[in-house]
């Protein structure tokens, strides 16, 4: 009797024992996948990790934007076009640069998006708190060449005037002679803090 107590307490911690080393890997895998211990792994490394839950299904035959619209807006990381517009992958182009500035490179890539993929409408977005309205010009440059040890001098598009720079971006692509259509460019500035988007209208079409 005492010998098969023993036997059967001790299988008891064997089991339980198993049980324990089991559920420790569980977790540690656990942690690999959703990126816990995040200083020893790089941000690039993580994001890829997170790609293999992503699968674009029909969307992936989509040449053309269903929606035949291009956006133009700020790179700033809290702005989330798709779930601030309702996008889903295939409805749109989507050009980002720092302050969403109608530079040359966003005039090629515009010209592209109407000329080959049949966009017709073009939305600048703006918004509000943009780094490229909270320093000069004078100071950016200042910082990435301390940052690079480079002297730099490229035009970066800084504004004072948060408005102003929308309607100025609207000229400029519907002045530009390589973009077929013109006739639905439109802009707007996001209220990061409220999550609104309002209208912005250049000076010779603003509503009456």
């Amino acid at each position: 009797m005492i010998a098969w107590t023993w036997l059967s307490t001790t299988m008891r911690r064997n089991r339980a024992r198993d049980s324990s080393t089991k559920s420790s890997k569980v977790l540690v895998s656990h942690q690999q996948r959703v990126g816990v211990n995040s200083l020893a792994v790089d941000a690039i490394d993580q994001v890829l990790m997170n790609s293999r839950l992503h699968y674009l299904g029909s969307a992936a035959r989509i040449i053309e934007p269903v929606r035949h619209l291009a956006i133009l807006t700020c790179m700033d990381a809290r702005v989330d076009v798709s779930a601030l517009l309702g996008l889903r992958p295939g409805d749109a182009h989507v050009i980002r640069n720092a302050g969403g500035r109608a530079s040359t490179d966003t005039v090629r890539a515009l010209a592209i998006s109407q000329a080959v993929m049949h966009t017709r409408e073009v939305m600048v977005i703006h918004h509000t708190e943009c780094a490229l309205g909270r320093f000069s010009q004078a100071q950016l440059d200042e910082q990435i060449s301390a940052a690079s040890g480079h002297h730099f001098a490229e035009e970066l598009g800084c504004f004072t005037d948060p408005i102003g720079a929308i309607a100025e971006d609207l000229e400029r692509l519907r002045a530009c002679p390589y973009l077929p259509a013109r006739d639905k460019i439109r802009g707007f500035m996001y209220d990061l803090a409220s999550n609104l988007l309002t209208e912005v209208f250049a000076p010779d079409r603003a509503p009456h």
